[in-house]
């Protein structure tokens, strides 16, 4: 129960990035994940997961809907 508290407390910059749902989660658990170790580290990932601002999907932001043919 230990080990599973510890994993869940060194990926938390990760669970973070993820839960917020931010555009660069995937570097901040590479991020995390190879140099959370430090513990420096950890808190730059932690402030990179905090500070990133969420990614918003909208289906119509990429693909405007086709004009209307009267």
């Amino acid at each position: 129960m230990a080990g599973l508290i510890g994993v869940g407390l060194y990926f938390l910059p990760s669970l973070l990035a993820a839960a917020r749902h931010t555009h660069n989660t995937t570097g901040i658990f590479l991020f995390n994940l190879f140099l959370g170790w430090t513990g420096i580290g950890w808190v730059i990932a932690l402030l990179m997961a905090i500070c990133s601002s969420p990614c918003y999907y909208h289906p119509y932001w990429h693909y405007p809907p086709p004009p209307r043919r009267w």
